[in-house]
């Protein structure tokens, strides 16, 4: 077992994909107006990449133009004071190829947001990092 500096359990690669398996709920940081801006979206994984179903007018749609963001999952229990963290760190682009398209509204992932939801965004996991405190599951 491993920690960083703070006393953090750093999580291997393979355990954070099977954490990220767990999760329901992520939050997507991307740039919005200059500015860093933070959205939870719910999510799926494909072929190692993460995918959200948005509005094509969403903010995100918009800043996901062949743009680094960050995703980051988590889960902790306040009472026992334990709990993870993911992070995943990659370029986002718009799916626009029809093929890939289909292959993804297969997946399932129906948004929990109102109105239309006509738009993929996927997240390439350039760079997965996980920390959990206290003790493992």
């Amino acid at each position: 077992m491993q920690f960083d500096e703070s006393g953090l359990e750093i999580v291997d690669q393979d355990e954070c994909r099977d954490l990220l398996k767990r999760a329901v709920i992520g939050r997507i940081v991307f740039t919005h107006q200059a500015l860093p801006a933070v959205q939870p979206v719910n999510f799926a994984v494909s072929r190692g990449d993460i995918v959200i179903r948005t509005s094509g007018r969403s903010r995100l749609a918009t800043a996901a133009a062949d743009t680094v963001v960050a995703f980051e999952v988590d889960d902790f229990d306040t009472e026992a004071r334990t709990g993870w963290s993911v992070i995943i760190v990659g370029r986002a682009r718009r799916v626009t190829d029809p093929r890939e398209i289909t292959a993804l509204e297969a997946l399932p992932l129906h948004s929990w947001a109102p109105g239309s939801r006509d738009t993929f965004i996927r997240v390439r996991s350039d760079l997965v990092t996980g920390r959990r405190i206290g003790e493992a599951d």
